[in-house]
């Protein structure tokens, strides 16, 4: 805790004075952020460090393997720090992002190393998807990369959860939201993203559009000559 403590006082003689008037701007005018980060609770990868974000630029929800539950009748921290970022604050882009060396994901590949452990190997079940596209889809050539494999459609599948949440689909079918897959290469500092059209990662771009994993897609499955139609109809 030392350490801990020793940054606590750092932070309040060093950093804090040079930022209070952000921090008291934050306070008066509450938080705005441009994106919820859902993250792993790993302690090498931290949101804020790989985006050089400062106070009040990103919302962050950090679990272990970066898991989005699917939307259920139990409510849980993760969907409602969605809804909550989605509805409250307004957030254009929602971004899931993994890591290399990830323990939760090594731990699926070695369910063994879970025993004592119910509560993480029920959250681990959210990943199921994951491991079994890795074990039927992917060639015996990939198995000295099982792990990256496992850890990068890990990422695909949550976004894929994120979509059965009711304020994420109906922020995407009106064109308000964004849907983004990362994966952090801890050993180079690398991010990739994964681009929904290709259906593969790719290194972040420098410049140039940005590859998504779920575009927007403003719609609605009847169009208004249908709507009058069927009133016309129902007359």
């Amino acid at each position: 805790m030392d350490s801990i403590i020793n940054g606590v006082a750092r932070f309040r003689d060093s950093e804090f004075p040079r930022q209070q008037a952000l921090y008291r701007h934050l306070v008066h005018a509450g938080q705005k952020p441009a994106a919820l980060m859902i993250s792993c609770a790993d302690s090498r990868v931290a949101p804020e460090h790989i985006t050089a974000s400062g106070p009040g630029e990103i919302f962050v929800c950090r679990n272990a393997g970066n898991i989005v539950p699917p939307v259920a009748q139990v409510n849980g921290g993760v969907s409602s720090a969605i809804e909550y970022a989605v509805l409250a604050l307004g957030v254009r882009d929602v971004i899931v992002c993994g890591h290399s060396d990830c323990g939760a994901m090594k731990a699926i590949l070695q369910p063994d190393s879970l025993a004592g452990m119910p509560n993480v190997q029920a959250w681990l079940r959210h990943s199921d998807a994951a491991l079994r596209i890795v074990q039927e889809a992917y060639p015996a050539s990939a198995q000295a990369n099982l792990l990256h494999a496992l850890a990068m459609e890990n990422v695909v599948a949550q976004v894929g959860h994120l979509r059965t949440h009711p304020s994420v689909a109906a922020r995407l079918a009106t064109g308000q939201l964004t849907l983004h897959g990362w994966f952090f290469h801890i050993e180079t500092g690398t991010v990739m993203v994964f681009d929904g059209q290709a259906k593969t990662f790719i290194p972040l771009p420098e410049s140039g559009a940005l590859p998504v994993a779920v575009a927007p897609d403003s719609r609605r499955s009847m169009s208004d000559r249908v709507v009058s139609a069927m009133a016309e109809a129902a007359r």
